[in-house]
C-alpha cells in the first residue's frame, strides 16, 4: 500500500458511528484510503436496516504490514473483523467491552508499525468500555502509549479550546492543577500548531474561581495559573490571562484568540459546543501518532434511527486525508 490509510475504530457497536460512516461513504471519496476496524455481523446488519449495498473488502488483521495488502478499494468498505459474539441480536456488556479492547489493540499494532497516517475512533461508552479504569479515551491511550504529557485539543479553524484537566469530578480539579502541568500542556498545543499549521497561536487562558478571585490566600490564579504565565511568556508563547469564562466567549472576545486554555472539561467544551455544535473534533496531542476522535458521544438512544449528523465525522477524515 503505497498511501498510509486512515485507521477507523467503529468504536460503541450499539452507537450511531457506523450509520454516520455510511452516509459519509456514500456521499464522498478521499485521497487516503480507510480502513474499518469493527464487527462484520453489525455492519452487514445495519447495511441491510438501511438497504445500502456495499461491498465489503475483508482485510486479515494478521497482516499488520499493510504494504503487503495488495488490493484496497476506494468504493468497498476496507474491514477488519473483529469478532463479536452476539446473544438474541445483542452482545452483553463484558464482550462489548473485550470486542472494543480488541479493536483499539489491532489499530495500536499497525500504529506501532507506523502504518497509518492516523486513527479516529468511535464514540465509546465509558461506563462499558472503560469501567471507571481510565476517565476517558483520551487517557486510555495516553497510558497504552506510556505517554505522560498529553492534552485534549478541540479544534475548529476559528477557534480551538483545550482543559488543563480532562475527565474529571468538579471536585477534584483544583487538586490536579499545578503550574508545571499548565505550562507542559500550554507548551504542547503551541508547538502542535506551530509544527502542524506553521502558525504561532494566540492562546487565553481562564482562571478556575468565579471571576478569577477568591478570598482564599492559596488561590489557584495566585499560586499555579499566573506563576505559569508568567513562565511561558518568557518562552515567547503569546498567552494572556488568567481571563474570566463569563466574558472571555464573548465574540468580541474571541476574534482576539485562536486557543483558550481552560481549568476543567465542561469550563470551555461547554461553550465551545454551543458556538460551533457539530464543527470541531477531538484531538490527542503528545501521543506518537495523530489521533483524531468526532466531537460527540455515541448516542446509543438513536441508534438505527439513522438521524444522527456526520458532520464532526467528515471534518475528522478530512484532517487526516492530505
Amino acid at each position: 500500500m503505497s498511501t498510509k490509510p486512515i485507521i477507523i475504530i467503529s468504536g460503541e457497536p450499539y452507537g450511531v458511528f457506523n450509520e454516520i460512516f455510511f452516509k459519509i461513504k456514500k456521499k464522498y471519496r478521499f485521497k487516503r484510503p480507510i480502513l474499518l476496524i469493527g464487527s462484520k455481523e453489525i455492519i452487514l446488519k445495519q447495511m441491510k436496516q438501511f438497504k445500502l449495498n456495499f461491498d465489503l473488502n475483508l482485510i486479515d488483521h494478521k497482516i499488520l504490514n499493510l504494504n503487503k495488502i495488495k488490493k484496497v478499494s476506494s468504493t468497498s468498505i476496507n474491514l477488519i473483523d473483529v469478532n463479536l459474539p452476539l446473544k438474541k441480536d445483542r452482545a452483553s456488556k463484558k464482550v462489548i467491552r473485550n470486542y472494543i479492547e480488541n479493536c483499539f489493540k489491532i489499530g495500536s499494532k499497525i500504529i506501532l508499525n507506523n502504518e497509518c497516517a492516523g486513527l479516529i475512533n468511535g464514540p465509546i461508552n465509558k461506563k462499558t468500555f472503560l469501567n471507571f479504569t481510565y476517565p476517558g479515551v483520551t487517557e486510555y491511550l495516553a497510558d497504552k502509549f506510556n505517554v505522560r504529557n498529553y492534552a485534549m485539543l478541540i479544534y475548529n479553524k476559528k477557534l480551538s479550546v483545550c482543559p488543563i484537566t480532562t475527565h474529571l469530578p468538579l471536585k477534584n480539579v483544583h487538586k490536579h492543577i499545578s503550574k508545571r502541568k499548565i505550562i507542559d500542556k500550554v507548551t504542547l498545543v503551541n508547538n502542535f500548531y506551530k509544527k502542524m499549521f506553521k502558525k504561532k497561536p494566540r492562546m487565553a487562558i481562564t482562571g478556575l474561581n468565579p471571576h478569577c478571585e477568591s478570598p482564599i490566600k492559596n488561590a489557584e490564579e495566585k499560586k499555579f495559573i499566573k506563576p505559569a504565565i508568567e513562565s511561558l511568556k518568557k518562552s515567547k508563547i503569546f498567552l494572556k490571562g488568567p481571563l474570566s469564562t463569563d466574558t472571555l466567549f464573548m465574540k468580541s472576545e474571541l476574534k482576539k484568540f485562536d486557543i483558550i486554555i481552560g481549568m476543567y472539561h465542561d469550563q470551555v467544551l461547554t461553550p465551545m459546543k454551543a458556538l460551533y455544535g457539530f464543527d470541531a473534533i477531538n484531538l490527542t496531542l503528545g501521543l506518537p501518532f495523530l489521533r483524531v476522535s468526532p466531537d460527540h458521544g455515541p448516542n446509543e438512544k438513536m441508534f438505527g434511527k439513522n438521524l444522527s449528523n456526520p458532520y464532526s465525522l467528515l471534518q475528522a477524515i478530512k484532517f487526516l486525508d492530505n
